[in-house]
């Protein structure tokens, strides 16, 4: 058999193989050669004295026992990954890195002036902030905790829902002035509305009104964006109408120079009304992150700092 250290080495370039892939890929994620990932993978083959790839084709594929071996090397792995975590964060002090993921804006906005104060408070604790609009995978990348705005949080993850995502409708007063204010939301069709680019058919706005009802909207513009701090940008400059989250449109509110339509209907949003702080479950009881679920739900209840006045 392989030597007992060396084998978790093995085990992991296998299943790296697997989702690259080609050794060449798998090579490059683990930062060696190709020629160490094929030795490793040829070990693993004769310590089982089986074949785990055919090799017939120029894309590997797994014969019926590299099927099964990468089953249980999956969690054989993930087994170990949550031993050692759960080994390093042992204690009640917080330790350690904790890694957070949040959306690019939001995260700016509330989150990132959030960690001087968690480490200010726990000397031995330091924190990185993953910024990014794609989904991350909490295994993968190494995440402590995801804030994601969601409808369905992920299965394998303890999802705490943290807070409800207020979206309006909102325009300058210079564009009212200029164009007039909606008077029915099927007056919509005939206004300058920007849509976040969704895979979805986000080119219709759909709203609720407190008894249920719902309108779907067609809306157009001559351009959008895929990024919220643009479509803001946008509607500050006058050019049209958009639905924002009130975190990101709330200090425009205050001070006057956005004004809100039809207060009484809620938009419906295809990406969920809440966002939710993710985690592994070996995460659980792991200081960093308790602390830092402390530090969140403080910060974004009862009442979120965007609407406070």
């Amino acid at each position: 058999m392989i030597d007992n250290v060396a084998w978790l080495g093995s085990w992991d370039s296998f299943v790296k193989v697997v989702e690259s892939g080609s050794m060449a890929a798998a090579a490059r994620r683990l930062d060696c050669t190709r020629a160490q990932v094929s030795k490793q993978i040829a070990e693993l083959e004769r310590a089982f004295g089986v074949r785990l790839f055919e090799r017939s084709t120029r894309k590997l594929n797994l014969t019926p026992s590299g099927e099964v071996f990468h089953q249980h090397a999956l969690r054989a792995l993930e087994a170990i990954h949550s031993t050692e975590v759960a080994v390093r964060n042992l204690g009640d002090a917080p330790r350690g890195v904790l890694r957070v993921s949040a959306s690019i804006t939001f995260g700016r906005m509330y989150i990132a002036p959030l960690l001087p104060q968690v480490v200010a408070k726990y000397p031995e604790l330091s924190c990185e902030l993953v910024l990014t609009d794609a989904l991350v995978d909490l295994v993968e990348d190494n995440i402590d905790l995801a804030l994601r705005l969601t409808k369905a949080p992920p299965e394998d993850a303890v999802a705490r829902k943290l807070v409800h995502m207020k979206r309006v409708i909102c325009g300058t007063p210079a564009y009212f002035a200029a164009y007039g204010e909606p008077r029915t939301p099927h007056d919509l069709a005939h206004h300058t509305c920007f849509s976040l680019m969704l895979p979805d058919d986000s080119r219709v706005w759909r709203l609720i009104d407190g008894a249920g009802e719902e309108f779907s909207i067609p809306v157009s513009s001559k351009f959008n964006f895929n990024n919220v701090d643009c479509i803001l940008d946008a509607v500050l400059a006058g050019h049209g109408l958009a639905i924002l989250p009130t975190y990101l449109c709330g200090p425009a509110l205050a001070r006057g120079t956005l004004k809100t339509v039809f207060d009484d209907l809620e938009p419906i949003s295809s990406i969920g009304r809440y966002l939710y702080a993710c985690y592994t479950p070996n995460r659980v009881r792991v200081p960093k992150v308790r602390v830092f679920l402390a530090e969140l739900e403080e910060t974004f209840n009862p009442v979120p700092p965007w609407e406070k006045a």
